[in-house]
């Protein structure tokens, strides 16, 4: 039987930088993964560049059922720790919109970079390995696993979520905090589009590929100015995933397509000034032009309509409908297209400040198959980096 001061499962975000942290600090550690590559999720992310932090990171990002848990961790290890860490390894990186930073090098470079940390620390990483059996006894945490029996004096936990199944997501994590007595706050999809059925369906299929920047909202939640993406199966794009992880199903969205624009305003000038004018020509300067007909299907319009035929319900409509447009999602995509998990192990019974579990101590549990889930933009990472760290500093 192996004998490791942590044992680790997952070799993700979290879980490799807590090996590495851990081991940089004397202890050994053993990293097991099912998968025959470490660290897939990395490797896809921001398109291959690897979105890897957000130098916004506030707690105030951050969906918890507990809004508070996370503060203290992501006050501890911020972005700029981790920028220095990259800076080390000679990875550079730029800022694109909104704080997020992408690695100049690609995604490989900050796997390598995490595998690096760990090695030069004289941890281990076993792939391909099954896990088995956990049980603790005599202080210790025994794991069955095809890597052979492996008994830890902690054990810390980063398989994830259930985002992205074809990428080998399980739900490992709920199992093992289950068995232990933790609770689980009901996981869903999260950062994922929202599909749409019957006419609006339809409509959403013929305007696929059109791109417009709406401020979009969700009935609980902040609302979000980024561009939101028409799909074959409804809406998609930085807005629309952001409130995904605020929507319950059956709520209605709102969606301003003229952000920070006085479009009643601008209607009643240009019915003065330009008379003549058709409604689907006014449109098209402030919307995507294919989107213009689909609008004034909406109102109830001709396209063709001349803005000195529109009354003042007319207009009062039409300015309703742009700056609050409402709409009521069928349902997500699932977890196919998820980027994350929202849910998770409920944080009442872990520490804020070590990750580790207040029932059975000695297991801890970090990034994503926790009930911390982040916006968009690098936040989920950095969450995987802080909480990592987090519990590297108590083994």
């Amino acid at each position: 039987m192996k004998t490791v001061d942590a044992l680790i499962l997952g070799a993700g975000a979290a879980g490799l930088f807590c090996g590495a942290r851990a081991a940089a600090r004397g202890r050994s550690v053993l990293v097991l993964d099912h998968a025959r590559k470490p660290a897939e999720k990395v490797r896809i992310s921001g398109g291959g560049r690897c979105n890897f932090t957000n130098m916004e990171t506030e707690p105030k990002a951050f969906i918890s059922a507990n809004p508070h848990f996370a503060k203290s961790a992501l006050a501890r290890y911020t972005p700029w720790d981790f920028c220095d860490l990259m800076a080390a390894h000679g990875l550079t990186w730029h800022e694109k919109t909104l704080g997020q930073l992408f690695c100049d090098q690609r995604s490989g470079a900050v796997i390598q970079m995490l595998l690096d940390e760990l090695s030069h620390a004289r941890g281990e990483l076993a792939l391909e390995v099954e896990i088995g059996e956990i049980v603790f006894a005599n202080g210790r945490f025994i794991v069955q696993s095809t890597f052979g029996p492996v008994s830890a004096a902690h054990l810390i936990v980063a398989t994830g979520g259930l985002s992205i199944p074809k990428m080998g997501a399980t739900g490992l994590a709920y199992q093992i905090a289950r068995q232990f007595g933790h609770d689980i706050v009901p996981t869903r999809p999260a950062l994922v589009p929202l599909t749409f059925t019957g006419a609006a369906h339809d409509a959403f299929s013929a305007l696929s590929g059109v791109s417009v920047q709406v401020e979009a909202r969700a009935q609980a939640g902040p609302s979000f100015v980024e561009n939101m993406l028409f799909t074959h199966r409804g809406l998609s794009g930085p807005a629309v995933l952001q409130i995904s992880s605020y929507w319950r199903e059956g709520e209605r969205i709102s969606v301003d397509l003229a952000p920070g624009r006085d479009v009643r305003t601008a209607l009643s000038e240009a019915r003065d000034s330009a008379a003549r004018q058709t409604l689907e020509s006014f449109l098209s300067g402030e919307l995507p032009a294919r989107l213009a007909p689909h609008i004034c299907a909406e109102v109830d319009l001709p396209a063709t309509i001349r803005l000195a035929e529109l009354s003042k319900v007319n207009i009062e409509i039409l300015a309703q409908t742009l700056k609050a447009w409402r709409l009521t999602p069928a349902g997500t995509e699932g977890w196919r297209t998820a980027e994350v998990t929202a849910g998770g192990v409920d944080t009442n019974a872990l520490s804020s400040r070590t990750m580790e579990s207040r029932k059975r101590p000695g297991l801890f549990f970090i990034g994503e198959c926790v009930d911390v889930t982040g916006w968009l933009g690098g936040y989920n990472f950095q969450w995987a980096w802080a909480s990592a760290a987090a519990a590297a500093e108590a083994i």
